[in-house]
This record gives structure tokens, sequence and C-alpha cells, in this order.
């Protein structure tokens, strides 16, 4: 195998021009591969940490996802009447008997669980009207489980618990009605009179229709506004993996027959975009180191024409076919190795120079950077395809290389 590597070292060296060619196109595609892919895939991890840190994991709404039956089509299934849209004489729509529902997501491993109350309220101050999101919270458990604890500008969650008749309302709304930390709105919701409540935090999230018309209040302020004692409709669950979140959302579902939907189900459309997003990106990607592929063929196909006579030389030496075979094959593996390592090393300046560009998009308050993927198994995908492209690309003439008869060549048959 020295002797074999010696010979493939001296035909690459004797034609160097050619060779640093083929070696220039490997380390490009290798470092093009790594910039993009590094590019993409961060930009793909940062959009999902976002869309998972930004909204619930799980989501357990008093919906069913499907209809129960009624116990008279249950007892009679054949019966000539059928009776539809029989309703309670009170109706209190609601999650019920949530407190025992809460201990035992609570008591599950890597869960975070937070009750919250939703409705819908109207605003008014000085005159002016504004139809509002009202959620009913307990500071200390939401704080756990909502992006909004960082996003106070001023006041914050615990205001609640200390004031129960505050309210905390987003920085568009609080500027469009000219209000700040103390002043006094009045709220309307069910049917009730207005309420007063005090403005005891502001958050700003960056979503301008969610800063304008979203509100928070202690949740037994919120069961009293909208009429609704001992009940909430949604909970709010964070968990340590995230990606658990569809095989736990079937399993609470099933457990308490309200709707649970997860975020992935949530965002399906969009990762299925992702996915695709992906196999388009890797074909760019790919389709460079087959391109460089293409040179590493022609390099080797001229050294197959340029040493016919060697190689017949060999052969009447007593080297085999397959010893030919692996002397250009090696060949092609030296180009991969060598360019496969330079081409990591310049895809990994470019990475770090790409993770210096400062970004500013329209609108936005902060400047942000590129978002860059380091991980390693982009690294190995890179230098395993280019060293697969290389052998692919001098298999071919390797194996006419191999097929040369000797007397033939030394004749001057070919």
């Amino acid at each position: 195998m020295r002797l074999l590597l010696s010979i493939a070292r001296t035909h690459l060296t004797s034609r160097l021009r050619a060779t640093l060619v083929s070696l220039g196109g490997v380390i490009l595609g290798v470092a093009f591969f790594l910039a993009v892919s590094a590019l993409m895939q961060g930009s793909e991890k940062d959009f999902i940490k976002r869309l998972v840190d930004s909204s619930p994991h799980i989501t357990i709404s008093d919906e069913n996802r499907n209809p129960s039956e009624q116990a008279a089509q249950l007892r009679w299934p054949d019966a000539a009447v059928t009776i539809r849209h029989v309703k309670p004489l009170n109706e209190s729509r609601g999650i019920r008997s949530y407190q025992q529902k809460l201990a035992y997501m609570q008591a599950i491993a890597g869960v975070k669980v937070a009750p919250v109350l939703l409705g819908s309220a109207v605003l008014q101050f000085a005159g002016r009207q504004q139809g509002v999101t009202l959620s009913g919270v307990i500071p200390a458990l939401m704080r756990e489980v909502s992006f909004l604890e960082d996003k106070f500008i001023a006041g914050d969650l615990a205001a609640l618990d200390i004031e129960p008749g505050g309210i905390i309302i987003g920085a568009n709304l609080a500027q469009k009605f000219s209000l700040r930390l103390g002043s006094t709105v009045s709220v309307a919701a069910g049917t009730d009179a207005n309420h007063t409540l005090r403005v005891v935090g502001i958050f700003r999230s960056g979503n301008a229709n969610y800063d304008e018309g979203q509100t928070f209040v202690l949740l037994k302020q919120a069961q009293a506004l909208l009429e609704r004692p001992q009940r909430v409709n949604r909970f709010i669950l964070q968990l340590a993996d995230p990606y658990q979140a569809r095989d736990l959302a079937q399993q609470l579902e099933a457990q308490f027959g309200y709707k649970a939907v997860s975020w992935l189900e949530a965002s399906e459309d969009i990762l299925s975009l992702l996915v695709i997003r992906n196999l388009i990106m890797f074909s760019v990607v790919a389709a460079i180191l087959v391109v460089a592929s293409f040179g590493i063929y022609n390099t080797i196909s001229t050294f197959v024409i340029e040493k016919t006579h060697d190689i017949a030389i060999l052969k009447s030496m007593g080297f085999h076919a397959r010893d030919v075979l692996t002397i250009f094959l090696l060949e092609g593996l030296i180009i991969g190795i060598i360019g496969s390592i330079l081409g990591l090393a310049l895809g990994a300046a470019l990475m770090q120079g790409l993770s210096l560009v400062e970004i500013k998009p329209p609108g936005a308050s902060q400047i942000s950077h590129l978002p860059i993927w380091w991980g390693i198994e982009q690294f190995i995908i890179a230098s395993g395809f280019a060293l697969t492209s290389c052998l692919a690309a001098s298999y071919l003439p390797a194996k006419r290389a191999s097929r040369l008869h000797p007397v033939e060549v030394l004749r001057g048959a070919t």
C-alpha cells in the first residue's frame, strides 16, 4: 500500500497545476457548503427557538376535538326522532374542576403549567374605547410559562398580587390611550357594570397587535369580570423537552377529554415548509461539490491517458488490475482529504465572518446578528460528501486504467 500511495502522490505532483485546480474546487465546495448550511440551519433553529419560546408548548382549551354524543343518542341509537341543539339552562363554559387537573399536570416531571381564563372586554378611558383580550392569570405560575416577564418596560407580573385590582397592558395600548403606571381605566366585561382597574404593568413584546389588544389581570378578578366563578378555559404548558409536546398532548387529551394542541401540531404547516427549504438548500450546496468533482474526473482521466505506458509497464511487472485501480482511487482520495481539511478551515472562517455581520430590519429597534449554527454534524456531512464525490469522480477513470492490456499498449495498439 505504501508503494501504491507513493505512485499516486507522484502522479499528482507531476501535473501540479491540474491538481491544484481540482483541489481548489473541493476547497471552495466544502467551504461554501459549510457557510450556506450554517446560515440556513442557524436561521431555522433561531426561528424554531423564537417560536418555541414565544408560544406555549401545549395549550389545553375548553373544547372537544370530537363532540360528545348526547345521552339520548347513546340510549336509543335507532330512534325515529332526533333532538338537536339542546342547551343547558345555565351554560357556564370552562374547564371544570381545574384545580385537580392543574395538580395532576404539576406532578409530571419536566412540566410547568399555568391556568388562564381568556375572555373579551372593552377598555374605556377619556371617552375612548378599545376592544381587548382579557387574560386572568396567577402571576407565580404564569411567570414560569410565559415570555412576558422579560418584556416589561414598567412594572411586573408580581404587581397583580400586590394590587388585585390591577391590570397589565401593552405599550401600544398605553401610548394610544396616554396611560402610564398608576393610571386608572374602566373595563367592561360580561353583563356587569364597568369596573375601574389601575395600570400596574406595561410590556412591549414586539408584536404590534399583541401589544395593543392583550391585557392581563389576576385570575380571580377575571372570573368576577367574566362571571365565570371557579372556571378557567386554558392551560398553558411549557416542557423541558419541547419535542415531547405532541405525545404529552395526546396523553392529556385522552386523560381529560379537552382539546390539547402542541406547538408541533399548531405549526405543522410552517415546519413542513422548513423541511422543503432544507431539501432545496442541501441540493444547491451539494451541486457545488458535484461540479467540483467533474474537475477531479478530468484531472484523473488526463493522468490515465498520459500514463498509459506507465500503467502497462506496472502490469507487466506483476501489478494486478486492483492495484492500478487502487492507485487512481488514492489520487482522488488524497485530493478529497486535503480539500476537505482546507475547505473546513475556510468554511469555519466564513462562518465566523458571517456571525459578525450586523443587520437591522426595517422597523426594528435593536441590531441583530446573522444566526450561525456551529453543529458538528454539518462539518461531518460536508467532508463526507466531499470524499464521496472525489472517490466517485475518480472511479471511472481508475476502472478504465485497470482494464488496460499491457501487451496491446506496449505494441502500440492503443
